[in-house]
């Protein structure tokens, strides 16, 4: 039960890394891209499956489509996908400057990031609910002692506590990152 419980969790703070890195710093990076799908012959793709993302310098973003028809697309992709970047293109690259934040824009990065850790901790509490409901379920059934009960209930608390303390930890890196 607690091994369920435990890769519920690890589940939930992958979750939370990989949306926390779509918060747009100042700084260029790849990851801003990864909620971005570009219209391939029909099926929406990730941008990193149908061109490379490089950085060549801290602000600067250029990306080579594989293939060289599809440039216009990944721009429409890039602009529908309300990133507040600027793509424009050479014919061969697309190249996009990542503007300076502003400090009202940083605070309302750092709300954001600030929601989705709560959002994140409360789902943790909510695995611990589970656990706990399906520990008095099997005790009431007679599969596991009082004992057990306390003992597996114990486990499960220290467990979200860890879990809750790792999102702080996340939560906390991508607040100084915004605000640097």
């Amino acid at each position: 039960m607690a091994f369920d419980a435990k890769s519920k969790m690890d589940k939930t703070l992958e979750s939370l890394k990989n949306e926390l890195n779509t918060i747009r710093t100042g700084r260029a990076s790849a990851s801003i891209f990864d909620k971005v799908r570009v219209d391939y012959y029909g099926q929406k793709s990730p941008l990193n499956q149908v061109a490379q993302i490089s950085i060549p310098e801290a602000r600067t973003v250029v990306i080579s489509p594989f293939d060289k028809s599809l440039i216009s697309e990944i721009e429409k992709a890039i602009q529908v996908a309300d990133l507040g970047l600027n793509p424009s293109n050479d014919g061969k690259v697309i190249r996009i400057s990542i503007p300076a934040l502003t400090a009202d824009r940083r605070k309302e990065l750092v709300k954001q990031a600030k929601n989705m850790a709560e959002n994140y901790r409360t789902t943790i509490r909510n695995v611990r609910r589970d656990g706990n409901d399906d520990l008095k379920k099997q005790q009431k059934a007679g599969e596991i002692t009082e004992d057990q009960l306390k003992k597996e209930t114990d486990d499960l608390q220290k467990l979200t506590d860890k879990y809750i303390a790792d999102i702080n930890a996340v939560y906390d890196a991508k607040e100084k990152e915004i605000l640097a």
